[in-house]
Formats: C-alpha cells, structure tokens, sequence
C-alpha cells in the first residue's frame, strides 16, 4: 500500500477525499512509469521542472487527444525549451546547477491532464514492497523517478485547477502562463499556485471600462463551459454591477462537446434582445468559431459588437474564414512582446536537431502540409516531407502570444531557485542538502518574493494571492479597402484605460460613429425615467405633466404655488403676474364711455350752475340735483379706480367709491319719491304741509342715508383692511404655459355684494316709493319718470346677479374657447372689471333719461307746474 511521505502535509477534509481518491488511483505504480505519461518529454537534469502544454487539442468520440495544436501547444512547449537552455547557458543564473525537464501533454482535457500530473508526484510517493519478490526470490530493484521541485502550467484555467489541487496536495509550487480564471486567486485553495499573467478579475475590469467608455449599458455575455469562461462571466457580471449603469441582457453558456444546435440556439436567443448588441464572450477558440460560424448562418453579419477576452486575443485560427463576421471585435491580451531569440530558436528547428521534442515530427508534418512516413496518421495528403523544409520559409510563421509568459514563468522558478540556493548554499556550489532536503512551501515562498525584468523588458513579480499585475493590450479587429483584415493596437489598460475611440472602426455604413448598444433611449428633456423592474438599464419615458417639473432622472415633482414648469420642465419659473392695462381694448371702451359720462354730467352740472337762480333750476329741487349728479358723477370715476393698478391706495378707494355713488344716487331718489310720497298722502288729510320736505331737510335726510355707507365702509377698514393679492388660482389653465397671476385687490365676491348691499336696499326702497307715487295726478311730472329709472333699474339688478356670479364660474371655459389665448388674462380681469363698471353705469342711462326728461317737461310747463302744485297745495 502507498502512504504519503511529503512533509507537513496538513489536509482539510476535501483534500482528505482527494487524497483517498488519488491513492487509489496510484495503486500499482509498481508498474512502468510510462503507462501515466506514454509520450512525454524527459530531460536531465539536477532540478527538474514539470511542463503541461495542450500539444493537441481535445479529442472527438471518446479519444483523449485530437489534432496537433501548432502556436498554443508547440510555441509554448518550444518556449519553455528555449528558456531552459538560457537558464543553463547563464552563468549568473543558478551557477553549477542545472534546470532539467518533465513536459507532458494535457490534450486540452482537464481529467486526462489530471491523470498525466500524477507523474509529478511519484518520488514523493512511497511503496511498502516487503511482500515482493522476483521469480528467483530476491527482492525487485525501483527505477526512482525524477523529483519535481515545481510546475509550470497549465493553460486552460479548468486543467490548472484540476492539477492545482493534486500539487497542493504534495506542495508542488505551480506556476501558469495562460491560466485566467478568477477563482485561481484564491490563496486558501489555491494556496501553491501562482501566475505570471493577471487573472480575469483585471480583464473583466478593463472590460467594464471599455463598455463604459463606448457608452454601452445593455450588454450580453457567453462563457464555455468550465471554470475560465463562467467565472470570468462571473467576474465580469459582479464588478458591472459595481461600476452601476450596466446591465446584462442575457448571459448564455455553451456546454462541453457543443454542437452546431447549441451555437445557433446561443445566437437565437441573443437576437432577442436586439438592443444588446455588445457581447462579452468568455470562452475557448473552438466556441469562439463556433459562435462566429452560428452569427454567419442566420446572416447577422455586423449587427453584434464582440468584446473578446484574451483566448482570442489577437489570434488568427479563432477567426478563419470568418473575418466579416469578427470586424469591429474589441479584444485583450495581456501585454507582451515578441521575443527575438525565440524566433531565431524557433525558425532555426529542424526535425535532426530537435529529437528531443516527441511530438516535433508530428508539427513537421501539419506546419508543411506532408507525411514523413508510410506509416503516418496524415491521411489529406500524399505529399513526403523532405526534411529539408524551413519554419517561416516553406511555412507561415507568427509567434505565439503567450510564448512571453512561458518564458517569464520558467525564468520566475528559475530565479526562485537562485535566491533559495543562495540562501540555503552560501558557500556550496550547486545544491546542499539542506537544499535537497527542502520542501515545496520553502520554494513557493521564494516564488511570491521573486521580483525580475522579464524576457520583454516587463517588470515580473507575484501579490499576495500570486496574481501577477494587470497589464493589457487592447486591439481590435479591423479592414478597410487598402488593406488584409488585420488586429490593430487601439489601447492599453494597466490600472486604467487608455483607449483611443478616434481610431476604432465599426462594421456597417458609419464606420467612425460609435454604435448603441442601449436597453432604452435617453428620455427628452422634460421626461422622467420609469424603470423596469429588475432591469435599472431599462426605462420608459414619462412626461412631466401639467405643473410637474423633472426633478431628476427618475422623478417629477409639482412646482410651487406661483411657480409653473418652463418650456422644457427642467425646473420651474414665476407664474407672468398681469393686471389690466390702459392700452387694452377692454380698457380703453370702458374708459372712453366713462369719459363721455363724466363729460355729459360736467356739463350739466354746469347748465344748473349757470342758472342757478332761475326759477326751474329752484324748482327742481337743485340741492337734491347738486347730490344726484355728485353720485353719477362717483359711478363714472369708479371706472378709473377698477382699470388703475392696484395697490393700497386705490384698493381703498375702490371699497369707498365702489358702493358711494349708487348710495348717493339712490339716496337721493329715494328722499324724493318719498318727499312726493307724503306731501300727496297728507294732502288727502290735511292742507297742512308735511314735516322736513325743506331743501335743507332733504339734504340732511340724504346725508345720513350716505353716512350709513360709509360707517359701514370704515368698519370694513378696521376689520381688514385693504391691501393687494396675487390670484394664481383663478388662471391655473391646464396649459402651464397659459398661466398667469392676477394681481388684484383683496376683495372678496362677498364682499363686493355686502358692499352694494345697502344700496340695493335704497333701490329698492325707492321703487316700492316709486310703485305707491304711481297715481299721482298727470300734472305732477317727477313721479312717472322716477318710477320708470326705478323699474329699469330692478331689472337691470335681477340681471347683473346672475351675470356676476356666472362668469367667475365659466371664466376658465371662456378662456379655452378663445380663438387667441393671449387674451384670456384679459377676459378673467374683465369679468370684474365689466361687472363693477356695469354697476357704475347702470343707473346712469335712466337717471339721464330723468334728468333729461325732467329738465325738457319743466322748460315746456314750467309755470303750469307751479300753479298745479300750489293748486294741490292749497286743496
């Protein structure tokens, strides 16, 4: 039975089960040693390196291994000899010690790559042979295998971390030059594990600033299957969603063993989202193709924008035969450069000075297109290989890209060493016991401290979580009418990116403007974004309606009381603040109206002045004329008060004239249809002549009909008094843009009514007054001409009620039928401007038809009137 003899072996339980499953697997190494590793490179030396390379690729219908892969199987294995044989040459570099070699094949499997490791691990393996013996009875003799001090590899991210975990097992320092995946930077899993190229966390990084420098926000993603391509979509899905403003539409992955129904279905799907057309594709050259192959047959030729990670890189195989499918692909590569003693090494093979290399002649064979023996595997071609063919001038060359990593993983070792033998061996050339006899986590701690230029002139070293630093070239995939398709270099990332937005080119007509690849539209000025729920990348635009404004991206909020939205409703703005103006038309008809009255009164005022002491004017009662016409006179100035701007001042005037003139009018109507009313009632009684029907006595009496106006006025003052308002409720259109403030004095409907109240009182006094006079005899001519101003009067009143009420209701509905709106400010201050003037004027026609019709009756029968009167008197 095996037991496990690696020092300080402290297992957890799941490396229990590893390491049960592992023994066994290894039970029988009793057996040849070339049943793990039957093709194998195998080369002396004092310290030997393990080396995994994916030589071929994956194998179809249950083989292990298929093709020979040219770049990323021989360039990095060829890579890894060349660095050895520098190492070796290098006097400074490990002085009297030399780097030997244990290279097997992963054939791009993870399990049968897993299988292969295990030659790694047999010198630290142990076997009890006690019950052994050979046919003659002695016991048997062991080859002792090789011991690895460490490995570098593997590739894909799925095989490093299937080997991973069986070398911590043993504290086997690992070392990757191509393997990506995130998860690997786990030191407490991963804890031997190292890398000279940056995990996928900084690529998925430089991704994310890629698709935020474009302005994308609404992206898909496909992975392969394993650990690279879903934790790198992992990765990638968790620092978007840090960065914020990018959202993924659909993350699809291609299984293991894909066929053409699984591509197509991936590119079905991603076409439905068709807003998405940036993908983010995480995954090997075989489901690049495949996918590239799939947007070609359902002819979507350059409606997806590729960002590629660094498996496509700037390689040709993953877009051969597909170049109009891959123009406009962004993709990373970790920064390298060519290295020219490579190419010489390289160019310089030939099938009689590489016998080292097993799988050489298998390469010979595929670079040249021939078959070296009769007995070769190549059956597309009957073409014999001379021998004599030349890399890179019977054949196309280009180096590998990871060539440079493979060469800065075999030197980080290689210096590892150094430093260990320097510290352990001060003084003993090529390696001391103590040296020998230490262990793997000794060396993995020499590996994390290495620090060196690398085979580019880069800078080589290890964090914490042995993650080498983030350093990337970003190319992309362009053509145009002068030139073969080719990658070209459009920027870098190391920390941050430097992209050139300038020099990308994109498939279609525009090739210079930058695609969109956008869940929704930005939403107008104005509009509000209505998130979809789970999607923050997805929207509706929702205006900001009625006196809303858009607060921000995602809100609307209703403006101040005298605020309105502006035009776009990107805030709010003063409410226009109006008031009626001398030049409108609706002020200059009652303006010029009121002028003709006041003219019209003037003059007869005048007339009774100038013949004042004649014996018509005494004997119309000129005191109660004098204040009749001091009334008229009042009902037309109120027109200038109601048209004025208001302010403190004229808003007092406006509630003192406003009831003034109409009480002085009636007041003195009233007084003489009552002094009629009792000279004929006690003339049926008596001859004597009644009491106060003086002119003085008729003065008094109107006097204190006039005071009861004005005390009330005074306690209207004292209650509230007067001061100016802005009305913003009364023009609150619908339309914002219609809005307008009403400056106005604070006067109250109610108020206006109590106001005229008392007036009304006198009025309709007077008519009750006017109705009992109405039999007096045909002689007496004051009494029909009042009681008609009196009637006329009542019925104008029964008609301004309803009209003034009545269009402070309908005064929005008259403004929205107007054909021109930019009167209906107009129109809601004239409702009040109209009805205080119709109250002004109402009087006004009957009392100079009175007037008028007294004065032309007392020209005609003046003398006649006396003597019928005194007649009556005398009776």
């Amino acid at each position: 039975m095996a037991r496990l003899t690696s020092p300080g072996l402290n297992m957890n339980v799941c490396s229990l089960w590893r390491a049960l499953w592992l023994m066994r697997t290894v039970v029988g190494f009793a057996r040849p040693q070339e049943i793990y590793a039957p093709h194998s490179i195998r080369i002396e030396g004092q310290l030997t390196l393990g080396g995994l390379f994916p030589v071929h690729a994956r194998g179809a219908d249950g083989t292990p291994c298929g093709d020979i892969k040219k770049e990323n199987g021989i360039h990095r294995l060829e890579a890894m000899m060349y660095a050895l044989d520098q190492i070796n040459q290098d006097e400074q570099l490990l002085p009297n010690v030399t780097l030997g070699a244990r290279v097997l094949d992963t054939c791009s499997r993870d399990t049968y790559a897993l299988e292969q490791s295990l030659t790694f691990v047999q010198a630290l393996i142990t076997k009890d042979t006690s019950d052994v013996r050979c046919t003659n009875g002695d016991p048997p003799v062991f080859v002792k295998p090789e011991k690895v001090v460490g490995v570098i590899g593997a590739s894909a991210s799925s095989v490093s971390i299937m080997v991973a975990n069986i070398l911590r097992l043993f504290q086997i320092p690992q070392i990757s030059y191509a393997s990506t995946a995130p998860e690997l930077s786990d030191d407490r899993r991963y804890d031997f594990f190292s890398r000279v190229v940056p995990p996928d966390s900084f690529q998925a990084q430089a991704m994310v600033d890629i698709i935020r420098s474009l302005s994308w926000s609404y992206v898909s993603t496909i992975a392969s299957e394993g650990s690279y391509g879903e934790k790198g979509v992992e990765a990638f899905t968790q620092l978007s969603k840090e960065a914020g403003g990018i959202c993924i539409a659909q993350s699809l992955r291609i299984p293991h063993n894909s066929k053409l129904e699984d591509y197509d279905k991936a590119v079905q799907q991603l076409l439905e989202t068709q807003h998405s057309r940036a993908v983010v594709i995480f995954a090997s050259e075989e489901d690049i193709r495949g996918v590239l192959n799939a947007t070609k047959r359902a002819n979507q030729v350059g409606h997806f924008l590729w960002i590629g990670s660094d498996s496509w890189g700037a390689k040709g195989s993953p877009i051969h035969q597909l170049e109009e499918v891959a123009v406009g692909a962004i993709t990373i590569l970790p920064k390298r450069s060519s290295i020219k003693g490579f190419d010489e090494y390289f160019t310089g093979l030939t099938l009689e000075n590489n016998r080292r290399n097993v799988w050489f002649a298998e390469f010979w064979e595929e670079n040249f297109d021939c078959r070296l023996l009769s007995s070769s595997k190549r059956e597309d071609t009957s073409r014999k290989c001379t021998g004599q063919e030349r890399i890179g001038i019977d054949s196309r060359y280009e180096q590998e890209g990871k060539v440079q990593f493979v060469i800065d993983g075999v030197y980080a070792m290689a210096h590892a060493l150094h430093t260990m033998q320097r510290e352990l061996c001060p003084d003993y050339p090529g390696i001391c016991p103590d040296m020998e006899a230490a262990d793997g986590k000794a060396l993995l701690k020499y590996i994390r401290n290495a620090t060196f230029n690398g085979s580019a002139g880069t800078f080589v070293m290890f964090n914490k979580n042995g993650d080498a630093p983030g350093r990337y070239d970003l190319f992309q995939f362009q053509t145009t009418n002068n030139t073969n398709p080719e990658y070209k270099v459009v920027g870098q990332w190391v920390d941050s990116l430097q992209l050139r937005v300038e020099e990308l080119q994109w498939p279609g007509d525009s090739e210079d403007e930058v695609p969109v690849s956008v869940c929704s539209l930005p939403c107008k000025t104005g509009e509000r974004k209505k998130r979809v729920k789970g999607m923050p990348c997805c929207w509706h635009c929702e205006l900001c309606d009625g006196y809303q404004y858009q607060y921000d991206e995602t809100s609307c909020r209703l403006c101040a009381y005298n605020m309105r939205p502006n035009p776009n409703r990107t805030a709010c703005q003063p409410i226009p603040i109006v008031k009626l103006e001398w030049s409108s038309p609706w002020a200059v008809i009652p303006v010029f109206l009121a002028v003709l009255g006041i003219i019209a009164t003037i003059f007869v005022m005048a007339t009774f002045l100038r013949h004042n002491d004649t014996p018509i004017v005494r004997a119309s009662g000129r005191e109660l004329s004098y204040v009749l016409l001091t009334g008229i006179f009042l009902c037309y100035i109120i027109t200038f008060l109601m048209i004025g701007k208001p302010d403190a001042g004229v808003c007092a005037f406006r509630r003192i004239f406003l009831g003034l003139g109409m009480c002085i009018s009636y007041a003195a109507l009233l007084t003489k249809t009552n002094r009629i009313y009792r000279i004929f009632e006690q003339g049926k009684q008596t001859v004597t002549a009644p009491r106060f029907i003086s002119p003085t006595s008729q003065i008094a009496i109107t006097a204190s009909l006039i005071c009861v106006q004005l005390l009330g006025v005074l306690v209207w003052f004292a209650v509230d008094p007067p001061n100016t308002i802005v009305d913003y409720d009364e023009q609150k259109t619908v339309n914002p843009l219609l809005a307008r403030g009403i400056l106005k004095c604070d006067i109250t409907d109610l108020q206006i009514i109590c106001s005229l109240g008392y007036s009304i009182l006198l009025m309709v006094t007077c008519t009750v007054y006017a109705i009992k006079t109405r039999d007096v005899p045909e002689d007496f001519n004051e009494a029909k001409p009042i009681g008609f101003t009196m009637y006329t009067t009542c019925i104008v009143w029964l008609a301004f009620i309803p009209i003034f009420f009545g269009t402070a209701q309908s005064a929005e509905k008259v403004i929205q039928g107007l054909p021109y709106r930019g009167l209906s400010p107009v129109v809601s201050l004239m409702w009040s401007l109209s009805c205080s003037t119709f109250l002004s004027l109402s009087p006004v026609p009957s009392l100079l038809f009175l007037l008028s019709f007294k004065d032309v009756f007392r020209l005609l029968n003046s003398f006649q009137f006396k003597c019928t009167w005194l007649k009556h008197v005398a009776k």
